[in-house]
C-alpha cells in the first residue's frame, strides 16, 4: 500500500463506521467542535418566533468560529424558508440576538451574498434574495438544501448532474491517463476494499470521494474540473441507497475497479459505460435518473 492510501487509512476514524442511516437525515451531520463557543442565540419573541426556533434547530458548529457558525445558521435559516425572499435582515438586530460583534455580522453577511443569498442595497438594506438568484453549485447550498425540507429534490437534482458530468469525464479521462494518477485512483480502490471488509463506511465514503475526484482531474477539461466539489458534495449528501457510490458493496467497489482498468487500458467507451453502470445499480434509480432515452 502506497503512503497516500496508508495516510488516508489511520486518518479515519474507524469507529465511526457507517453511512448515515434514514433516521439520522433530520439532523444537521456535524459534530460539535471542542474549545470553540458556539452561537447560541436566545429565545426571539413577536415577529421573530420563527427566526428563534430556525435558529435553535440549527447544529453544531464546524470549528469554523463566531464568523462560520453564524454563516452556517444564517445559510441554513435562509435555505430552509424561515427566512422568506425580501425577508430584510437587520445587522444590529442579528448581533445582539446571537451575541456576536458588528464585525463578525458584517462578513457573514458577505458571505451570504456572495452565495446569492442575500443582497445589500443602500436605503433599502439587507435582504433575502429568491432561490432563484442563489448560486446552487456552491458546495455549502448544496449541503444546506440537502439536509433541509428540500432534501428529495436536492439529492435528485444531484444525481441528475452526476449522471451528464461522470460518464463524459470517464470517456475523457482515459486519453489522459498518468501514471501517478493511476496509482492513486489504485490507492483509493485499496482503501475502499479494506473499508468495507472493516464496514467502515466513513473510510469507504473519504476514498470514494477522491477516487471521483481524481477522475473528473484526470478528464483535461477545466470546466468539468470546476464541477468536482459538486461531485463530492453529492457523495456526501446523498443520504440513501440511489447510486452504488451511496451504499458500499462489493458490487460498487467492482464497478470501481472496472473504471480503474478502462482508465489505464485507454478505452474512454468501457469506462463511460463501466460509470453509467456504477450510476444505476439500484433500481431506485430508474425514478431518479432515468435510462437515456433510444434516438
Amino acid at each position: 500500500m502506497s503512503t497516500l492510501a496508508h495516510t488516508m487509512m489511520t486518518a479515519a476514524r474507524p469507529a465511526e463506521s457507517g453511512l448515515a442511516g434514514p433516521g439520522e437525515l433530520d439532523r444537521y451531520p456535524y459534530a460539535e467542535a471542542p474549545g470553540v463557543d458556539r452561537v447560541s442565540p436566545p429565545a426571539w419573541d413577536g415577529s421573530d418566533a420563527d427566526l428563534g426556533r430556525a435558529g435553535r434547530r440549527a447544529a453544531g458548529s464546524r470549528g469554523r468560529g463566531l464568523h462560520g457558525q453564524l454563516v452556517q445558521q444564517l445559510g441554513q435559516m435562509i435555505v430552509s424558508g424561515d427566512l422568506g425572499a425580501d425577508r430584510p435582515l437587520v445587522p444590529e438586530e442579528i448581533g445582539q440576538r446571537f451575541e456576536v460583534s458588528r464585525t463578525v455580522v458584517r462578513e457573514s453577511l458577505r458571505v451570504l451574498e456572495a452565495k446569492g443569498l442575500v443582497s445589500a442595497r443602500p436605503n433599502v438594506g439587507t435582504r433575502v434574495r429568491p432561490v432563484s438568484d442563489w448560486n446552487l453549485l456552491d458546495p455549502d447550498i448544496i449541503e444546506w438544501r440537502a439536509f433541509g425540507p428540500q432534501r428529495d429534490d436536492q439529492r435528485r437534482e444531484l444525481s441528475e448532474l452526476r449522471w451528464t458530468i461522470e460518464p463524459l469525464a470517464a470517456r475523457l479521462a482515459a486519453g489522459h491517463g498518468r501514471e501517478d494518477a493511476q496509482q492513486r485512483l489504485a490507492d483509493m480502490i485499496e482503501i475502499m476494499g479494506h473499508s468495507l471488509a472493516q464496514q467502515d463506511g466513513i473510510t469507504f465514503s473519504r476514498a470514494d470521494a477522491e477516487f471521483h475526484s481524481l477522475l473528473i482531474q484526470l478528464a483535461g477539461n477545466r470546466m468539468l474540473e470546476h464541477l468536482s466539489g459538486i461531485v463530492s458534495a453529492a457523495l456526501q449528501v446523498s443520504g440513501g441507497p440511489v447510486t452504488a457510490c451511496d451504499h458500499p458493496t462489493e458490487g460498487s467497489l467492482a464497478q470501481h475497479v472496472r473504471i480503474a482498468d478502462a482508465l489505464a487500458a485507454g478505452d474512454g467507451q468501457a469506462a463511460e459505460t463501466a460509470m453509467r453502470q456504477l450510476l444505476t445499480v439500484h433500481p431506485e434509480v430508474e425514478r431518479v435518473v432515468p435510462a437515456p432515452r433510444e434516438h
